[in-house]
């Protein structure tokens, strides 16, 4: 339970029990000596350093007994000689001797897992249930737990904290997002990231939300705890829960200052080894430009970044309020990057009536980010430039060298101006009124809106577009608008050893989104910018678009719960949804689940157990969940659009642009849809271990894909339709370990483990028909167009390398390989039919851990994640060892040595093993006590990304998910391919404050 609530829950219970305690006290103290007796005084904290009002102490063997008020203070007279027993719920008892020099003591109790999971709260949605009455797959993150440091883009703070769940970030842009991927993806063209969920208000950007801000995180993994969500809940659902104000008064504030410094680059030749290599080889066309340029390290820059929060918080027993501000300047070590971003949230409930029957509560989340997006073809040019180049030339001009590709970096970088700035906000307003004893209705109403406008202006001088297109200025804007209505009713009764809860409710959607934009070319003045797009003299057809585009969501949904004598659990749903993008035929889907749970160890038989097995809880469920983002709007719609057929006008005597059919009509489109099992144990040893274990089975049919079709009877000769299938399963680990639990020393450690196996089941149908989809294209790379390194095919997973085996190098240096048969032979006499399977990206095995120390007022905390046993295609080395390359473009180092006289050609000898173990935190952080109220300071020094284990060559292991060519690949159409997208991660030292003000 985190801190903040342990304080509001038992601060309420503080008054009566400390009456009853006080009763005991007066009875007891009337029959005692004073003879031996000694006043002992002190206070409780928890794990985390926080007072613990409520917290019970009394006197081994006796009723002696008090309890802490609300600073967790507490004064006993006791025995001397004898002890104390200090407890709390949630945590473990602890036992305290009481000598003649006891004065004031110091109690901090740490967690109980066992405990925690009877009284903490789950968001399971539409409403919450206690943890240990869960019958689907769900994991919680607190706030404690959530990863710290420069975070830029929310979903970072879940990396490596939750089995199953991976979150891939292929880029140390500041700016750039991350890959969710819950239990495998689930879909070839659509969305695989979990849906989000903010303070119940569904599919909103997680980045509307800062990472001070969220009091914990829920994960939902299987079918039967997704499937209240319906045609959104097919590949998990990450409810975040905000902090909202608490009973008292207090001021937050968190600052953090940080260096960053890319944290690896390829080894490429210096300009001392390339001149050592035109010596050695004696080669006349060499050029030496007299510089000493390392291309990588001028694109780079020292990262100085900073981050501030300060939140107030105010409450009492029948209202709360609570308002935030931050600000974040998170500068990239590539020179230009970075992000800027100010934030702020304001949440306050109000109660009204004698018994609070009615509850109001509202919360406002707004935020401005602004950026400057590179050019990411500089690093391509970074690793071509022959290093004796100088980055600037005798005239202070910067150097430019004619070549292919061979273009300046750090000219691209300067002599261009790239503003991006998006506006994101949240609001909503909840109603709660609790009615005939055992009803609550709620009303929940929200607004969402996000829009980004961008500006480009490339000068005249500048080279590429610039010199080319003699100026180059582009304006876009694109914004979007969710609206939702939720209204539904909750039940909750108990009869004897029966419980039972229930709830029903419907649900409106409204999606609009629209943008627009322009851009020109042939400036005569840079002046401008991209500020007057009308003083460009150049036109032409397609410079000018805008579009918009609305679609609604309609839903019902019921749920109902029964618990018999906290034994026997069951939960069953439903949800109905009926969506705008669905064919006319298939309008409306029906999503439902049933799950169950056993506590066995709470049956009379496993009563001889409870000195060694704390819980043991037996799950199963099933579900049907869909997902409907890969239907856009009115793709089941004949739509004509412009084509690049004109006609003659005769009234008008002018030729007009035509319009003809641009998609077919497909009445019977609809979502996904994944059924998945899941059999879970969730137990708890020694009184000291916690965890849960999974296995899972995902089926996903009625995959989408655009497939071809027949002209005629078709009028376009594509069609989206739903034909394929696709299967994930897998097996989860959690582990929670309370190591040392003592006074002054604790120990505590997580991990998380997770094992998937993806495969594509079905592609065709007797209507729609592919054989093999080819993905993972290779276009860019010179001498490999219209070549690609994938396959989607039946019987293999998605990301599937497809191409020829190498067998080494023959003596003249050529790459040698394997034909169908097994016999090696030279790349002339190689055919189709001898590709094969080269692996995947799909990981073996991914991992997460963290351990945290304390002693005294001193903390350390490490964390850490890794993926092993994927596969990945390093484009990038590819191309780089190259023969031809030299003496113009640069090679790696290792080239020289490598022997290699053949030409870029794929195949298996440049996909690598990208397993990896990152180092992702390591914090050393000391608390100082103010003496008041449990005010306190907190100080400490944080190292990010300090070190990656891997046997990777490319410049990180963490290869990105999603298509890096600009090709139109969505889902998982093109993952694990390293090409020349190497924005390098920066490794971090910071240092920071926390300090806390209650009143």
């Amino acid at each position: 339970m985190n801190s903040k609530n342990k304080r509001i829950v038992l601060h309420q219970m503080w008054t009566t029990k400390s009456l009853v305690f006080m009763i005991f006290m007066l009875f007891l103290s009337a029959g005692m000596f004073a003879q031996g007796k000694k006043l002992v005084t002190g206070t409780v904290y928890d794990n985390t350093g926080t007072v613990l009002p409520g917290a019970s102490i009394i006197e081994s063997g006796t009723r002696n007994a008090t309890t802490t008020d609300f600073d967790g203070k507490f004064s006993l007279e006791v025995a001397v000689g004898g002890s104390i027993e200090v407890s709390f719920i949630g945590s473990t008892t602890q036992k305290v001797q009481i000598t003649a020099a006891s004065s004031k003591l110091e109690v901090r109790l740490q967690n109980d897992g066992y405990q925690l999971a009877e009284v903490q709260v789950v968001s399971v949605g539409y409403g919450t249930q206690k943890k240990s009455d869960l019958t689907g797959a769900i994991s919680t993150v607190t706030a404690d737990n959530l990863v710290k440091g420069t975070i830029s883009s929310t979903e970072q703070v879940l990396q490596g904290k939750v089995a199953g769940l991976n979150i891939i970030r292929p880029s140390g842009d500041p700016a750039a997002g991350a890959t969710l991927r819950l239990r495998g993806g689930t879909s070839l063209t659509a969305s695989n990231s979990p849906l989000i969920v903010v303070d119940g208000i569904a599919g909103v950007d997680i980045n509307v939300v800062q990472p001070a801000d969220i009091k914990s995180i829920d994960v939902l993994k299987d079918a039967s705890a997704t499937a209240i969500y319906g045609s959104r809940g097919a590949n998990g659902v990450i409810i975040i829960t905000t902090k909202s104000g608490t009973k008292g008064v207090s001021v937050v504030y968190s600052g953090l200052s940080s260096v960053g410094y890319a944290a690896d680059n390829l080894d490429l030749l210096s300009a001392n080894q390339w001149r050592g290599y035109v010596r050695q080889t004696g080669n006349m066309d060499a050029v030496d430009y007299g510089g000493n340029t390392n291309w990588q390290k001028a694109i780079e820059q020292t990262a100085i970044s900073q981050s501030h929060t300060l939140s107030i918080n105010s409450g009492k027993v029948d209202s709360g309020f609570r308002a935030s501000i931050a600000y974040l300047n998170n500068e990239g070590v590539i020179k230009k990057s970075g992000l800027e971003r100010i934030s702020g949230n304001v949440s306050a409930y109000q109660y009204l009536g004698d018994n609070k029957d009615v509850k109001f509560d509202m919360g406002l989340f707004a935020n401005i980010d602004k950026w400057h997006p590179i050019d990411y073809r500089i690093f391509e040019r970074a690793y071509n430039l022959n290093p004796t180049i100088p980055v600037y030339d005798a005239n202070g001009n910067f150097t430019s060298v004619g070549g292919n590709i061979y273009e300046n970096p750090v000219e691209i970088l300067t002599n261009r101006t790239v503003d991006n700035e998006r506006h994101r906000l949240l609001g909503y307003f909840k109603t709660e009124v609790k009615f005939l004893n055992d009803f609550q209705a709620v009303a929940n109403i929200s607004l969402e809106h996000n829009a980004v406008a961008g500006g480009t202006y490339k000068p005249t001088y500048a080279i590429m577009e610039g010199r080319t297109e003699a100026g180059y200025a582009q304006r876009t804007y694109a914004e979007y608008t969710n609206a939702q209505g939720e209204l539904y009713v909750n039940y909750s009764k108990v009869f004897g050893k029966h419980s039972v809860s229930a709830l029903a409710g419907y649900s409106y959607l409204e999606n609009i989104y629209q943008g627009f934009g322009a851009q020109r070319s042939g400036f005569v003045s840079d002046a401008f910018g991209y500020n007057n797009l009308g003083a460009g003299y150049n036109y032409r057809l397609g410079d000018v678009y805008s579009y918009k585009g609305k679609s609604n969501l309609v839903s019902f949904y019921a749920r109902a719960n029964y618990n018999y004598d906290g034994k026997y659990l069951l939960t069953a749903t439903v949800r109905r949804d009926g969506s705008s993008r669905f064919g006319e035929n298939n309008k409306w889907g029906t999503f439902p689940s049933a799950s169950a749970a056993w506590k066995i160890s709470n049956e009379d038989f496993m009563s001889g157990t409870k000195d060694w097995l704390g819980s043991l809880k037996l799950r199963v469920g099933y579900g049907v969940t869909g997902n409907q983002d890969g239907i856009g709007e009115y793709k089941s719609l004949s739509i004509l659009g412009v084509g690049n057929d004109s006609y003659y006008d005769p009234v008008t005597g002018t030729w007009s642009l035509a319009y003809s059919p641009k998609q077919n009509p497909n009445p019977d489109l609809k979502w996904e849809s994944t059924r998945q099992i899941n059999v879970g144990i969730d137990f708890g040893l020694f009184d000291r271990i916690t965890g849960s274990f999974e296995w899972y089975q995902k089926n996903t049919d009625d995959l989408l894909y655009t497939y071809e079709v027949p002209q005629p009877p078709y009028l376009v000769g594509t069609m989206l339709a739903n034909v394929g299938e696709m299967s994930n399963k897998g097996v989860e680990l959690t582990l929670n370990a309370d190591i040392v639990r003592g006074d002054k020393f604790t120990w505590n450690a997580n991990l998380t483990l997770g094992h998937n196996v993806q495969k594509i089941e079905k592609l065709s149908n007797p209507t729609y028909k592919t054989d093999v989809i080819y993905s993972g294209s290779l276009h860019g790379l010179a001498g490999m167009s219209g070549q690609y390194s994938q396959v989607i095919a039946e019987g293999y997973p998605v990301g599937t390398f497809w191409g020829f085996r190498n067998a080494g190098l023959d003596e003249n240096g050529k790459i040698q390989y394997y034909n169908a048969g097994g016999n090696v032979v030279a790349e002339s006499a190689l055919v189709d039919a001898d590709k094969t399977d080269l692996g995947n990206i799909q990981p073996d095995l991914t991992m997460g851990i963290g351990m945290n120390f304390t002693y005294g007022n001193f903390d350390l905390g490490i964390t850490g994640y890794g993926m092993f046993g994927q596969k990945a295609l390093n484009a990038t080395n590819m191309m780089l060892n190259d023969p031809t390359r030299l003496p113009s473009y640069n090679v790696p180092d290792d080239f020289l040595g490598s022997g290699i006289t053949s030409s870029p050609k794929y195949s298996d000898y440049w996909i690598e093993d990208a397993s990896f173990f990152r180092l992702q935190t390591l914090s050393v952080g000391y608390t100082m006590p103010l003496g008041f109220k449990n005010s306190k300071l907190r100080m400490y020094i944080m190292g990010e990304n300090l070190a990656v284990f891997t046997k990777y060559k490319g410049v990180d292991p963490e290869i990105g998910l999603n298509a890096q060519d600009g090709v139109d690949q969505t889902g998982l159409a093109a993952p694990g391919i390293d090409k020349y997208n190497n924005y390098p991660r920066p490794t971090t030292i910071s240092v920071g404050l926390n300090f806390t003000l209650n009143n």
